[in-house]
């Protein structure tokens, strides 16, 4: 489903016109009940067959959707209330109030805190863009500053990936932005994704996932684009006792430490970011960011699979790859929403990328 921008008669009691994000089809009011408009008070009302609701009450500026945004973050309305300087009691009573409007329960509650029912994952991708436009609209129109950027990567524990980040930033940064690299697990990348929490997603597919990580899109309404394929690499210490040679086979890694990504409560081999994470390995170190993989490499003699692609003034000449002689195929791409395009930086971002492919793709 595509998405843009159109103004829009208010029809709150507001002052002027807001902006409103709204499918390009749908409902014989062309909506589905899923348009959402802003307004210059801070008013966010949600499209319906009966006409627009306020999903905000009386409060000031937007504050019930950055609530909620908050509280599905945190997984607790106690702990969210702590950190937003609000009671617990306001705090649920407006979250209430908003699901009253809305029609639906945006959460389920328990005594171990609190999760977004199906209806509030999709609500809260609309909420964020909601909560991004009204920034931009405050500050380039109330406050008259530049317009702030805005922009996010998550991503696999990618060198490359951090290194394209760089260039893109000192590049394209203006004066005023908030670019995010979130390093992190495959599954989460996938979730940020589908809830327009980053940009874009970057993953690998291999013969292994393929199926899997595809059927998984697919349910969570997400498309992959391939941007280049690479051989599988073996990452060592640069006086590691292999990595003189020209090549290296898995019996040769079995009597080193295999460094592997932490994938949380989604461990498998599914959703792994290293080829050949099915092998089995009589030591095996599992880690949460590229820093400790390299102080394990350097310091244990362990060694972990990925790319290959590793722009040695990062790390000097500690770190070498030695190519693994195992037939596979990584290929890496991105990964968004189905109907949805690039934004400008996002495009930007995946043709600084596209650099790092290897000669052969």
């Amino acid at each position: 489903m595509g998405w843009g921008l159109r103004l829009l008669s208010p029809r709150t009691g507001c002052r002027w016109v807001g902006l409103v994000i709204e499918p390009t089809a749908g409902c014989d009011c062309g909506c589905r009940g899923l348009r959402l408009a802003v307004f210059d008070c801070g008013c966010v009302c949600r499209c319906s067959t009966s006409g627009f609701v306020d999903l905000r009450g009386r409060d000031d500026d937007h504050s019930v959707l950055k609530y909620i945004v908050a509280v599905a973050e945190i997984g607790s309305i106690t702990e969210a209330a702590k950190q937003l300087h609000v009671s617990q009691p306001s705090l649920s009573a407006a979250l209430k109030a908003a699901e009253k409007e809305v029609g639906f329960e945006i959460f389920t509650r328990s005594r171990s805190g609190v999760a977004l029912t199906k209806e509030g994952v999709e609500f809260l991708g609309y909420a964020r863009q909601v909560i991004q436009e009204m920034d931009l609209l405050e500050d380039r129109f109330m406050l008259s500053k530049p317009a702030k950027q805005r922009f996010c990567v998550s991503t696999q524990h990618y060198t490359f990936t951090a290194n394209a980040f760089v260039e893109m930033v000192q590049t394209f940064g203006q004066e005023r932005f908030e670019f995010i690299l979130n390093e992190t697990q495959t599954h989460r990348i996938l979730e940020d994704v589908k809830n327009r929490f980053c940009d874009v997603g970057i993953i690998y597919l291999c013969d292994r996932n393929r199926t899997f990580l595809h059927k998984t899109m697919d349910e969570m309404g997400l498309v992959f684009h391939e941007l280049f394929s690479a051989d599988p690499h073996v990452f060592l210490r640069a006086k590691h006792p292999l990595a003189g040679k020209a090549s290296v086979t898995l019996k040769d890694l079995q009597p080193y430490p295999r460094l592997n990504f932490l994938q949380g409560s989604y461990e498998s081999a599914d959703f792994s970011e290293e080829p050949f994470s099915t092998e089995l390995s009589e030591k095996e170190i599992r880690v949460s960011d590229r820093a400790a993989i390299v102080n394990l490499m350097i310091g244990l003699d362990g060694y972990t699979i990925s790319s290959g692609i590793f722009p040695k003034y990062l790390q000097g000449r500690q770190i070498v790859s030695v190519p693994l002689a195992q037939k596979e195929k990584m290929h890496i791409g991105y990964v968004l929403c189905k109907g949805q395009s690039l934004s400008e930086l996002g495009a930007i971002y995946v043709d600084v990328l596209g650099k790092y492919a290897p000669k052969h793709s």
